[in-house]
């Protein structure tokens, strides 16, 4: 599992972002405090508090690096 900081700060992104996760066939939570949130649920994720970075868990080994590419414009530090 990798674990990666990101930020979605606007609807726009949100959507994009789930378009994103939802291409590959691996599991994605967000973390925010002590919620845990399917990333590939939009409802989900604008139930959490979006105006801060919160952490995305990858749950793919074999392909961790084409999804860090792809999810790049989301990913902050």
């Amino acid at each position: 599992m990798k674990t990666v900081k990101i930020s979605l700060n606007s609807i726009d992104k949100v959507k994009s972002f789930v378009n994103e996760v939802t291409k590959f066939d691996s599991d994605f939570d967000l973390v925010s405090g002590r919620y845990v949130i399917d990333a590939k649920s939009i409802m989900g994720i604008f139930s959490l508090d979006l105006s801060r970075p919160i952490d995305l868990n990858i749950h793919n080994e074999e392909s961790v690096n084409e999804i860090l590419e792809r999810l790049s414009p989301y990913i902050v530090e």
